[in-house]
Parts: structure tokens; C-alpha cells; sequence
């Protein structure tokens, strides 16, 4: 099996240290709470994706990609740093990433690369608003257009490298869209490798139909999944899921856009995309509403790659993960992959499908009460086959994924599967134990929480 600091180069590996002179760009893609089942290459023939769809078609497409920590910060440092939460400072929201941490922008920034930022950053610490991030604090990135966090869609703004605000005239998604074009030009005539990470906020609540896309969905004509429950607390209904699916096919164009910009800028062929999202939504399902949960409606998130050049299209099957990107997106790069980052590296898999030596479970985590103080923090895993989320004194959800894909049926007070979750508890307390993770939850934490629930 090939290491997770080696490169394929004609099928042999090799270890490079700076960029090579083909070496690919990188497009990162990534809607803020898009559910991984909403697209119609994943089988939601409700939702219209037809520019996802096709780049899922030239592209490889993982169908069990995982957030590990499935809510904004927590998310948007693993896939900065290719660590943990609790490692890179961002267990919660609206606490900053650590400033001395490798990113993916540092490290390719230092290989030779141009990279930049569009979007929601929301790595900065509170208060989000007005959403300044001074250039010393962003972590690698060179072009700069993005706010802290803001889901006022109709009324926001950006910053570039002063803190005057840059007013965004309508829907914010479409400017997010121009200034990744801008930044798509600005590499073209620098002609070196770049790095872009565009972060779109929606189709994250609040759940309003982007202009001229109010009557794409009717809420009476809504099919509501399978587990979804009216709940006893806040729960979304269809209207609201009427907005979120009018929000995707608007971004859907976006996305469209964008990628239209980059084949006629001629940089298709040597340019990874990668579409993904932080998290999803639970949008009634089980009851209850937004992330922080272990089911598939808020864990499983969009994973497709498409690198002509050097990406075999497809369907994967894989257990892929946030805390996979970083070093897959270096591996694939041929860049040397900084020993803090412990993900797996897929990029032989990627490649080629190989299959071997690839994991066989993916962690996910918690580290504080979900919304409306629902549950306690948790740790699970994933594996293709099952599902596990266990609290501190007890276990809480197991489901096989294979038989129930909704997660109908808990089996964690099964007598007959008592000695896999036993399997299960080990093999969290053992990596808890390796990365320093614990069950305690530290004071600093907590007033974020509380402040920014979302």
C-alpha cells in the first residue's frame, strides 16, 4: 500500500516537495449544508442538478462521503488542516482556528501555488459580524473576498484586505460565484498552479427561494423522507424544504457557471474539482432539524472529484472523509503531506481503484450539546456497513446501513449485536486515546455554544 506522503507518478511512487511544473490546480467547491442525498446522481429526483449531475458523471463519486464533525467551524478546520477539531481549535462554532496550524493553503502556498478564498469563512472567532479577517489571520490564502458568516442573503457583504465593506447587491451567491470567476482570470495570466477555496452559504437556513426561483417547488408537492416526524420542538416543514431544494437548483447554475469559466479559460483538464459541503440537514427527519447529529440526513455530504487528467470516473464506494481531503488534495498534487495531518491519503485509490489497504471506518464526533441542548455530545464511527453513536455513560443509535438506509430501526438494545458495539467502543476509545481526545468539555468552549447555536 502506498504511504500517505507518496505520490503515484507513472504508476511508481515519488515524494515531492514543491509543486511539480504539471502539477494540478485545485477547485473546492462547497456549498454550506447541502445534504449528500440531494442531487440527482444521488438518487433525488425531486432536486434538479444537472451541472452536479454531469461533473458527477466525469468525475468520481464517492457515495459514502462523511463529515466527520458535522457542524461549520468544527467542519471548515478539518478541511483546512486535516485534523480533528479539538487538535486544530475548532470543536465549536465561533471559535478561531489556531493560528500555527498547517493548512493546505500554507502548504501549497509555499510549493509554488496561488491561492485563494471566496465565501464563508467562519474560522475567525465571534463576533461574525461585520466580518473583517485581517490578512495576517488567514491562513495561507493570498486572493482574499469573503466575510466571517452570514446567512442574510439579500443584505450581505465582503471584505478584501482592508476592513471596508463591499456591499453584495441581491443574492450573495451570485457574487460569490464572480469573484471565483475574478479569481479564476487572476491565475490564468499569474500562470502557476492555484489553490481556490469557494465557500457558498446557501442552501443553508433560513430556507428562502433565491430570486426567481419561488415557485420551483410547491410545499404540497413535497415527498417528505421516509423518517421524517413531526417533532415536539422546532422542526422544518415543506415549505421549507421547498425553499432548500429551490436554493440547490440555484447554486446548481452557480456551480455551472463556474465551471463553464474554467473550460474556457482552457484549465479543465488539470484541474481538480472537488464538490462537497461542511455538513447536512436533517430537515425533519427523526424529528428534528439542522446538523450536529449522527444520521445520514445531517453526517453524509456530497464527495465528487473530477481531474480529467488524472481521476478515473466513476462511483466509489469508499469511506472517504473530511479528514481525508487535505491529504488526498496533497497526495494528488504530489506535495508532501505535513505529518500533522493523520486522514488517510486516497489518492492511489483515486487513480487507479485499488482498493487495498483503504479504511474500514470513519470517525465522527461532537463535542457539545446539539441544538436546543437535544443530547449530550457524542463520539461514533462509520463503517459501510453500520452506523454507531455512543454518549459518554451509554450507547445511543446503532443501524445497519445496508438493510435500513434510513435508519429506521435502532439495534443498540440488541441483545445480538451487543458484542459489535463492544467492538465498536474500543475502536472510538482507542483513537480518542490516540489523537488526545476526551469526553470533557472544555469552559472555553461553552460560551460559543451558546451564543452562536448554529
Amino acid at each position: 500500500m502506498i504511504s500517505r506522503r507518496e505520490f503515484v507518478v507513472g504508476g511508481a511512487p515519488a515524494i515531492l516537495r514543491g509543486a511539480a511544473a504539471d502539477a494540478p490546480n485545485i477547485l473546492f467547491l462547497m456549498p454550506d449544508q447541502w445534504r449528500g442525498m440531494d442531487l440527482g446522481c444521488a438518487g433525488n429526483r425531486q432536486v434538479r442538478t444537472p451541472n452536479i449531475d454531469r461533473l458527477a458523471g466525469e468525475g468520481l463519486q464517492f457515495t459514502n462521503a462523511t463529515a466527520n464533525c458535522p457542524v461549520c467551524t468544527p467542519a471548515r478546520g478539518i478541511l483546512l488542516t486535516g485534523r480533528a477539531p479539538h487538535e486544530n481549535g475548532t470543536p465549536v462554532n465561533d471559535v478561531p482556528l489556531k493560528k500555527d496550524q498547517p493548512t493546505i493553503a500554507k502548504v501549497l502556498r509555499k510549493a509554488g501555488y496561488y491561492t485563494g478564498f471566496v465565501g464563508k469563512w467562519h474560522l475567525h472567532g465571534g463576533p461574525r459580524l461585520p466580518g473583517f479577517v485581517p490578512p495576517e489571520d488567514r491562513q495561507g490564502f493570498e486572493y482574499w473576498a469573503a466575510n466571517i458568516c452570514s446567512h442574510d442573503y439579500f443584505h450581505s457583504q465582503y471584505f478584501r484586505d482592508d476592513p471596508t465593506p463591499i456591499p453584495i447587491a441581491g443574492y450573495d451567491s451570485a457574487a460569490w460565484t464572480e469573484l471565483s470567476m475574478e479569481f479564476l482570470e487572476k491565475a490564468k495570466a499569474r500562470r502557476q498552479p492555484f489553490c481556490l477555496y469557494a465557500q457558498h452559504t446557501p442552501p443553508h437556513d433560513p430556507y428562502l427561494p433565491p430570486p426567481g426561483h419561488e415557485k420551483d417547488y410547491r410545499p404540497e408537492e413535497i415527498r417528505l423522507r421516509k423518517n421524517w416526524q413531526a417533532g415536539a420542538k422546532r422542526n422544518a416543514t415543506s415549505k421549507d424544504i421547498a425553499g432548500y431544494y429551490a436554493a440547490i437548483n440555484f447554486l446548481d447554475g452557480e456551480m455551472g457557471r463556474i465551471l463553464r469559466r474554467l473550460d474556457e479559460l482552457g484549465m479543465r483538464e488539470n484541474t481538480i474539482v472537488y464538490f462537497l459541503s461542511d455538513h447536512g440537514d436533517m430537515l425533519g427527519s427523526h424529528g428534528t432539524f439542522l446538523k450536529r447529529k449522527p444520521w445520514e440526513e445531517s453526517s453524509h455530504v456530497p464527495g465528487i472529484m473530477r481531474w480529467p487528467r488524472g481521476i478515473r470516473a466513476g462511483k466509489s464506494d469508499a469511506l472517504f472523509s473530511h479528514l481525508d481531503s487535505v491529504p488526498t488534495l496533497l497526495g494528488l498534487c504530489g506535495v508532501e503531506i505535513p505529518e500533522t495531518m493523520k486522514g488517510f491519503n486516497f489518492a492511489r485509490h483515486i487513480r487507479d481503484g485499488g482498493s487495498a489497504g483503504l479504511p474500514e471506518s470513519t470517525p465522527l464526533m461532537i463535542y457539545t450539546k446539539t441544538e436546543m441542548d437535544e443530547w449530550d455530545c457524542w463520539r461514533g464511527l462509520r463503517t459501510k456497513r453500520y452506523k454507531y453513536a455512543r454518549f459518554q455513560d451509554r450507547p445511543w443509535v446503532l443501524y445497519n446501513l445496508e438493510k435500513d438506509p434510513f435508519e429506521l430501526h435502532n439495534l443498540v438494545d440488541s441483545a445480538e449485536h451487543r458484542k459489535l458495539m463492544g467492538g465498536f467502543d474500543r475502536e472510538i476509545e482507542a483513537r480518542m486515546d490516540r489523537v488526545g481526545d476526551s469526553w470533557k468539555e472544555l469552559e472555553d468552549w461553552l460560551p460559543a455554544r451558546k451564543k452562536a447555536p448554529h
